[in-house]
């Protein structure tokens, strides 16, 4: 840490966290137990940061070079390629009510269909992996796969839905 005052600050958060929490231990227990917490608080410290730094951007970065005094500073502003927010509202809108009758779709399945079919496709596991989770063969993974997509393709169907 390059702030010593910020480190200090860790320090005696730590210390405090133990002495609320912990001051009833014997007093042998305690070297290890502040260990662990400030290695914690340090963690801690690091994630909000990291989050901060996502959902902070510097003033001067709304600027551009030769920025105008009478520019809005937020339609300087490029939206990034994956962003959710790139696609017209009327879109978001439609995504999210297919996503809503796949879903739907997805629970009126039979329950081993169901599991093997958001183990493949949600979750992104292979075949191999989806069987050990499921308990089953290889084959049964793709029988089952292979009878839900088939399910939720006619059931989509039936709700004007082509993927």
């Amino acid at each position: 840490m390059r702030d010593d005052h910020l480190a200090l600050d860790i320090v005696q958060d730590a210390m405090l966290k133990l002495t609320e929490k912990y001051s009833g231990r014997p007093p042998a227990e305690l070297p290890l137990l502040f260990q662990r917490i400030l290695q914690n608080t340090i963690r801690d410290f690091y994630r909000r940061q990291k989050v901060r730094s996502l959902w902070t951007l510097p003033v001067s970065s709304l600027f551009g070079a030769g920025a105008e005094d009478d520019a809005d500073p937020l339609e300087t502003l490029e939206v990034e390629d994956g962003s959710k927010f790139s696609e017209p509202p009327a879109e978001q809108a439609e995504r999210s009510q297919v996503l809503a009758l796949i879903e739907k779709a997805l629970e009126k399945l039979p329950a081993r269909q169901r599991q093997a079919f958001l183990l493949r496709y949600w979750e992104e596991l292979d075949v191999a992996e989806a069987a050990k989770i499921m308990g089953c063969s290889e084959g049964s993974v793709k029988t089952h796969c292979s009878r839900a997509t088939h399910a939720l393709a006619v059931m989509l169907k039936k709700q004007g839905i082509t993927l």
